[in-house]
């Protein structure tokens, strides 16, 4: 889990546009961020796994 003081910085507006960085929206994880679902790589597979996020399944071949 992120602090709570880096997770209220990042959601005030940056003083300049290139100090913008991504949080997952549930756990403030910087790293491993998936854009397209606003949440890090750990917190998007626990939510797919247990059929939270529409149109997502496992790969098998």
């Amino acid at each position: 889990m992120a602090k709570k003081c880096w997770r209220l910085k990042q959601k005030q507006k940056a003083k300049f546009s290139s100090r913008k960085y991504n949080r997952c929206s549930i756990t403030g994880r910087r790293r491993a961020y998936i854009g397209r679902f606003g949440i890090s790589r750990i917190q998007f597979r626990e939510m797919a796994l247990n059929g939270e996020i529409p149109g997502v399944t496992k790969a098998s071949w």
